[in-house]
């Protein structure tokens, strides 16, 4: 087992990459929250020897990968009969990075964007959430990335299904397709608490590949490294490269790792958290997103063993599937920049998720940090009440109880589960 990262809300580092000590739930009750400062905390200042506290680092969360204009059909068709499109940005790890500026983190986007008017819109777009784009590049040869979509979810496998979103890529060659290491900010990428990756980025060329295998490889003073699998097997089809392995080996060199239970069944033939785990025994938290049945978060003990943490989704009134899993990890990484115990790390999620599931676009509105704290410490009897639609984070009214027992999913037994491995 390979020892970790964590952070914590005062700038030090848990080794074990577990939340604070709290006591196990296993009677479906939420734990207790470990009265962890809030993440605007200043670096600790409590040196004895008479030194100066450590400089706090320049950003909370440094988000590296392409971020590209997106078109959205103005009505429900198929590309080819769809007369108009409105227009919008998409970006897995810009995406990322909006969502946690919006709820009162410091972000940094680094990317490279043509110099072009599409690149101009980008970088104002995600400097309007409050990120910053100080270290985008602007590329004089090379267009910036767009695509077109239809609303349904993007595929992860190699077969059509219904419901799949009907997407048209227009990104070979581009500004973001030509980072490199060589090209890139080492002192920017460095100095942030989180430094959060995507498999997207890996799969556009073999120079953005040999980014991430430069950021990922361990190092002195490496940030905590978060990545999200994020499979696309259209991205990989035009590569001579076997991108499931990549993808693998890349995580296998993460501190904290994202990715769905479709997503590994497609990429790597494996289902079921355990065999996630199993496969992925590295990282010191795994996190496996299971849709509709919530999340399940595994996390190194200082013994060897894992801590296994489960929460439920909740139930939402879905507008677009589209940005959900982007908008889950920033729910997640906010909740871990503030030291939160898993349990309320993956409510976090879900609740950032919902955020963006009741929109049509890539970015929903997310809730007030304190709306959300009160939602993700309910008993489960109330979060298992509650279902979310279009405006809930907006209105100022508190989301709606429908009075029983069990969400939308289906879900009986919203429990935590915390077991030795």
């Amino acid at each position: 087992m390979t020892t970790s990262r964590n952070v914590r809300a005062d700038g030090t580092d848990a080794m074990d990459g577990t939340a604070p000590a709290r006591s196990d739930a296993t009677d479906g009750d939420a734990p207790a929250r470990s009265g962890a400062a809030d993440d605007s905390a200043p670096a600790r200042s409590d040196a004895t020897d008479g030194t100066a506290p450590a400089a706090r680092p320049g950003a909370d969360v440094v988000c590296l990968g392409e971020s590209m204009v997106t078109f959205m059909p103005t009505r429900p068709g198929r590309l080819a009969d769809v007369p108009s499109f409105e227009r919008g940005i998409g970006g897995a790890e810009s995406n990322v990075a909006c969502a946690l500026a919006r709820t009162g983190h410091r972000t940094r986007w680094i990317s490279r964007v043509g110099a072009d008017a599409f690149g101009d819109h980008l970088r104002a777009a995600v400097a309007a959430c409050g990120v910053d784009v100080s270290h985008v590049q602007r590329d004089p040869d090379r267009p910036t990335g767009v695509y077109f979509r239809t609303a349904g979810e993007r595929a992860t496998g190699t077969q059509t299904e219904a419901g799949e979103a009907e997407v048209a890529y227009y990104r070979a060659g581009s500004a973001a397709s030509a980072m490199s290491p060589e090209l890139l900010d080492a002192d920017a990428l460095r100095d942030t608490r989180v430094l959060h990756l995507t498999g997207i980025t890996a799969a556009l060329s073999d120079s953005c590949l040999d980014v991430l295998r430069t950021l990922t490889a361990p190092s002195p003073g490496r940030p905590l490294v978060s990545f999200d699998v994020n499979y696309r097997v259209g991205l990989w089809r035009d590569r001579t490269v076997r991108g499931p392995e990549i993808l693998l080996d890349l995580a296998r060199s993460c501190d904290l790792v994202f990715v769905g239970e479709d997503e590994a069944a497609a990429a790597w033939d494996l289902h079921g958290p355990d065999a996630l785990r199993a496969a992925l025994p590295e990282p010191a938290v795994l996190v496996v997103k299971q849709g509709a049945d919530g999340a399940t978060v595994y996390a190194h003990r200082p013994d060897g063993t894992d801590t296994v943490t489960t929460a439920p989704a909740l139930a939402v009134d879905v507008v677009a599937p589209v940005g959900a899993g982007d908008a889950f990890a920033a729910g997640f990484l906010s909740a871990t920049l503030r030291d939160l115990p898993v349990f309320e790390r993956i409510r976090h999620g879900h609740l950032m998720a919902a955020a963006s599931l009741t929109v049509p676009g890539d970015l929903g509105t997310p809730p007030s940090r304190d709306l959300a704290d009160r939602l993700a410490r309910l008993d489960p009897a109330a979060w298992g009440r509650l279902r979310l639609g279009p405006g809930w984070t907006t209105d100022g009214d508190p989301p709606a109880d429908r009075g029983g027992g069990t969400t939308g999913h289906g879900l009986h037994n919203p429990r935590v589960e915390v077991r030795t491995r």
